[in-house]
Order: structure tokens, then C-alpha cells, then sequence
């Protein structure tokens, strides 16, 4: 009793382990906890909204300060029109230098202003793309999800199968031992349990490996085994106008839009360059000089100091011009790329759901497709049963179930998938 007891609680954590079964929740839970790619465009806000400051636009004074302290020996020979004579052949002399300075730009052609918008809308942009990631990690996610269910409604299928050629090779068996059944039923009926037996190990494997994709989209670091129990139910309420009015809303559209602005305001920062600007300046020196010979000993002054700087641009190569030219450019660029970007999310929106229409035509019929192959089944093995079909009636009829439940499991899942491209068109994933 010690012993097994010992071993029970050696194995309860690997039992437990395959016993933990994953929801659609908990996966998308996890993937928003946990996921690289959010992570990845919520630091990207992060630095957007550190970077939008006054300061990083220009705005605020500079302060700085400074100190430089030099020791020096030379020789020194001075001869002045006196007729006095000074010569020094290893004078030290020491030097410091120290200054505070402040400088505030005044104008210079509201450039401070462009960039400060363009930084104001950068913070935007990464934000509409973290909001964008997230839906994209939701729908890749989901549907990673709803694949694993389509791989166990293979697996399903395969196993009914499988039953089916064990029954059948009961049957045949039963024959044979009392002389009504020839070899080549036999060994056919034991080719067929075997086959399917192969076919299940090998979807048993695509189970799994889909699993482990599943975990790595939830940014799991340990993977680990677990169940998925759940169902592919299909929203069958959406509409194609719904979607196509809220394109134009849609985080991927609105994050273009915003790149017009960005290099809208960048054609104003770089316009800016041609313009004179004006700066005012303060400050306070320090001077110190000392010699150990010559004229002057010690020379010191301190006071403090201000001015203002104007600065023209005058001739550059037409470098500001052609920066101007290339934003013009730049905005033209961004402009056709959201127009692109709508006509292909139009398109994609068209073309989805003509998919999503036509696996909800087709599934009321290919589910009473699946019933009737399965009743099929039934009665091919009753008269098989009684000799009134032959194995390849049953194989037939099996073949027939296999194809309808297979097509079954693929309209439901392609129905789903689109529904989740709809609705992440939309912006309703995880609401």
C-alpha cells in the first residue's frame, strides 16, 4: 500500500497535466497576457507617448553648463618698449574656464508646432497598431482554436470508421470460422482495421502538433498536453453592410490615414527649414588666467551675458527644397496607399463573405448528407451481416461517410474562420 501510494502521488502531477483542458476564454486570455506581438506594439505606445513631449519638439530651453580647467608650462620672453626684459624659462600657468548658458528658441517658422503634431500623431498610430495586433493575435488565435476541433472532428470521423472495419472484420471472422467466408474477405477485412488503425495514429499526431501550435501562438513557454473540448458554432447573424461601414473605422485604415497626417506634418517641419529663426541666449561666464611670469599674473572676469541669435538661410544647394519635394512625395505615397488599403479591405470583406454565405448554404444539407451516409452504414452492415452485401458494399458505404463527414467538418470550420475575419474587419474580436 506504501508503495502504491508513493506512486500515485509521483504520477498525480503528469495526470493532472493531461487532464487540463484549455477553452476559447483562456486561450484568449493568455494570448493578451502573454503574447510577443502585443508586447511588442504596447512598448512601441510607450516610447510614442514618452517621445510626445514639448521638450522632444523643441519647445523648452536648453540649459547647459560647462568647465575646462588647463595647466601649462612655457617659456616666456617678453621685451618691452621700456627696455625692460622678462624671460622665463618654465613658467606655469593655469587656466579655468566655467560658463552657464540658456538658450529658448523664439521662432523658426513653427516648426516646433509640426512637430509636435507629428509626434502627437505618431502616439496615435501606435496606438491604433496595438489595438490592431491585438485583434490580429485574437483572430490567429481563434482560429487556431476552432482547427484543433476540426482535427479531433477528423479524428472522430476516422474512429467510426475504424469501429465500422472492426465490425466488419468481426462479421467476416464469424464467417470463416464456420466455412462461409473465403480468405481474400478476410485478409481484405484485416487490410481495412489495419489501415484505418495507421490513419488514426497518424491524425492522432496532427492533433497534437496542431496543440503545440496552438500554445505557441498563446506564447507558452512550457508546452504541455491538454484537452479541447468545445464545438464549432457559427455566428450566422452577421451582415456584408455591417462590415463594408465599418471599414473606414477599422484600426488598419485609420493607422494609414494617420501616416498621411505624419507626413503631412513632416512637409511642414521640413518647409520650416527655409525660414529664419530666432533665439534668445543667457548665460554667465567665468574667466581665470594665472602666469607665474610675464606681464600679467592673473587676469579673472565674471559676469553674465545675453544676446539673441538670427539666423537666414541663404543658399544650401537646394537641399530644403528637395527634402520639401521628396515629403510632397511622401504624402502622395501615403495617400494612395489608404486607398489601396480600403479597396483591399472592401474586397476582402466581399470575398469572405461570399465564403461565409456559401458554407451556410451548404451545411443544413451536407449535415443531412452525414445522416443519411451514416444510416447508410447501418444497413450496409445489416445485409452484410446476412450476406446480402458484399465487403465492398460496406467499404463503399464507409467511403461515403468519411467524404460527407469530412466535408462537414470543413464547411463548419470555413464558415468560422470567416466569421472571425468578419468580425475582425469589424473590431469585435474579444468583446
Amino acid at each position: 500500500m506504501k508503495l502504491f501510494c508513493s506512486f500515485m502521488i509521483l504520477i498525480l502531477p503528469f495526470i493532472a497535466a493531461g487532464q487540463t483542458s484549455i477553452t476559447l476564454k483562456s486561450a484568449i486570455d493568455t494570448t493578451l497576457k502573454n503574447n510577443f506581438d502585443i508586447q511588442i506594439a504596447s512598448s512601441n505606445v510607450k516610447i510614442n507617448t514618452i517621445n510626445n513631449t514639448a521638450g522632444m519638439a523643441g519647445a523648452l530651453p536648453a540649459v547647459n553648463g560647462s568647465l575646462t580647467d588647463n595647466e601649462s608650462a612655457t617659456t616666456i620672453l617678453q621685451k618691452l618698449n621700456s627696455g625692460s626684459e622678462i624671460q622665463s624659462n618654465s613658467a606655469t600657468g593655469n587656466t579655468l574656464t566655467s560658463s552657464l548658458t540658456a538658450g529658448v528658441l523664439l521662432f523658426n517658422g513653427f516648426r516646433v508646432y509640426a512637430t509636435r503634431e507629428r509626434l502627437r500623431d505618431l502616439q496615435k498610430q501606435s496606438e491604433l497598431q496595438l489595438n490592431l495586433q491585438i485583434q490580429n493575435s485574437i483572430a490567429a488565435v481563434m482560429a487556431k482554436y476552432y482547427d484543433v476541433v476540426r482535427q479531433q472532428g477528423y479524428l472522430k470521423i476516422m474512429q467510426t470508421s475504424l469501429d465500422v472495419s472492426q465490425k466488419k472484420l468481426e462479421i467476416v471472422s464469424d464467417r470463416k470460422r464456420v466455412g462461409m467466408a473465403n480468405d481474400a474477405d478476410y485478409l481484405q477485412a484485416l487490410i481495412d482495421v489495419n489501415t484505418m488503425s495507421q490513419n488514426l495514429k497518424s491524425q492522432e499526431l496532427v492533433v497534437d502538433q496542431t496543440k503545440t501550435q496552438l500554445l505557441l501562438l498563446m506564447s507558452i513557454k512550457n508546452y504541455y498536453p491538454f484537452t479541447v473540448k468545445d464545438s464549432i458554432v457559427v455566428d450566422k447573424s452577421i451582415e456584408l453592410n455591417s462590415v463594408l461601414g465599418y471599414l473606414n473605422r477599422n484600426p488598419q485604415y485609420l493607422s494609414s490615414e494617420q501616416q498621411v497626417r505624419i507626413n503631412e506634418q513632416v512637409v511642414k517641419e521640413v518647409s520650416t527649414l527655409r525660414s529664419p529663426s530666432l533665439r534668445l541666449n543667457t548665460g554667465l561666464n567665468y574667466n581665470r588666467s594665472q602666469s607665474t611670469a610675464g606681464l600679467t599674473l592673473i587676469n579673472q572676469n565674471l559676469g553674465p551675458y545675453a544676446g539673441v541669435t538670427v539666423q537666414v538661410p541663404i543658399y544650401n544647394g537646394n537641399t530644403y527644397k528637395i527634402q520639401k519635394e521628396t515629403a510632397v512625395f511622401n504624402v502622395d505615397i501615403a495617400k494612395l496607399q489608404m486607398e489601396s488599403l480600403l479597396n483591399s479591405l472592401i474586397a476582402g470583406a466581399v470575398t469572405t463573405f461570399q465564403a461565409y454565405s456559401s458554407s451556410l448554404q451548404q451545411l443544413d444539407s451536407q449535415l443531412n448528407s452525414v445522416q443519411l451516409s451514416a444510416k447508410l452504414i447501418n444497413v450496409v452492415l445489416r445485409q452484410f451481416k446476412v450476406n446480402q452485401a458484399t465487403i465492398l458494399d460496406v467499404k463503399a458505404a464507409q467511403a461515403s461517410y468519411e467524404t460527407t463527414g469530412y466535408q462537414l467538418v470543413n464547411l463548419n470550420y470555413a464558415a468560422k474562420i470567416a466569421e472571425i475575419e468578419l468580425k475582425r474587419l469589424r473590431f469585435q474580436l474579444g468583446n
